[in-house]
């Protein structure tokens, strides 16, 4: 009988569930109840309405530069002929005043944004400068077929968090990666700087709690075209959260 209890007791340490270190908690692991959707798994809150703060070059922005100004862009010399031959009115006939609203270019063109989740996968940029929407879509979410309907000015955008150290229990942190392709070819600068329809566009959206108690968002933004530039262009691009929806003033695209 002792021998038999002895071989039980055995037979049932084997044969009990191993505890894998996911399950534990582990990175990629559900134990440590990773939420199922991008908007619990948030790594900072976007969300609400905010304003450019017109920190960066601020007379590029703020007023359209003559042709040929080019000043801190990275145009080769095809990027320079090409923007050489920008004419606003020529681009009102064709039905392009867009083109300096695309991706590439609209967190830097003066206004608010307006960011919502759509689903839980779905991140939603509303900007009142053009009324443009982008869609973030986060991995588990991306539309089907890869953008299969054609380059947009908004493009492909597919976002992931990248999360912060910190201490085990503590608050979630960190800051949203969003990588944009599938772009209708567009301006960099309103005075026909372009990208190309090749543009690979990374941006790194970081939140800050300002001294004053204000919250900033910062977009860092890497725009990379092998057919206009140079090298990549880079940029960063601040926003101040607004209390409410006033001020919001969506506005058509303008060539000039």
């Amino acid at each position: 009988m002792r021998l038999f209890a002895i071989v039980t007791a055995i037979v049932s340490i084997v044969s009990a569930p191993v505890v894998t270190g996911a399950q534990r908690g582990d990175a990629g692991g559900r134990g440590r109840g990773a939420p199922p959707t991008a908007r619990e798994g948030a790594a900072i809150d976007l969300t609400g309405y905010w304003v450019s703060v017109i920190s960066e070059d601020w007379k590029f922005r703020m007023v359209t530069p003559k042709k040929g100004v080019y000043d801190s862009l990275t145009l080769n010399n095809e990027g320079r002929r090409a923007a050489d031959t920008w004419d606003p009115a020529k681009d009102e006939a064709a039905g392009e005043q867009c083109r300096a609203y695309g991706a590439a270019n609209i967190m830097r063109v003066p206004g608010r944004v307006h960011i919502t989740w759509q689903d839980d996968n779905t991140l939603r940029i509303d900007t009142d400068a053009g009324t443009q929407t982008r869609l973030v879509h986060f991995s588990a979410a991306a539309p089907p077929g890869g953008g299969s309907d054609g380059p947009t000015w908004q493009g492909q955008s597919i976002g992931v968090w990248e999360y912060a150290g910190g201490a085990r229990g503590g608050p979630r942190t960190g800051n949203l990666k969003v990588v944009t392709t599938n772009l209708r070819p567009g301006y960099v600068r309103k005075n026909g700087a372009p990208y190309s329809g090749r543009t690979v566009m990374a941006e790194y959206f970081d939140l800050n709690a300002m001294p004053n108690g204000d919250t900033w968002f910062t977009v860092t933004t890497k725009v990379d075209d092998p057919v206009y530039f140079s090298r990549p262009y880079l940029t960063t691009t601040d926003f101040k959260k607004l209390p409410d929806a006033a001020g919001w003033k969506p506005a058509p695209c303008s060539a000039r």
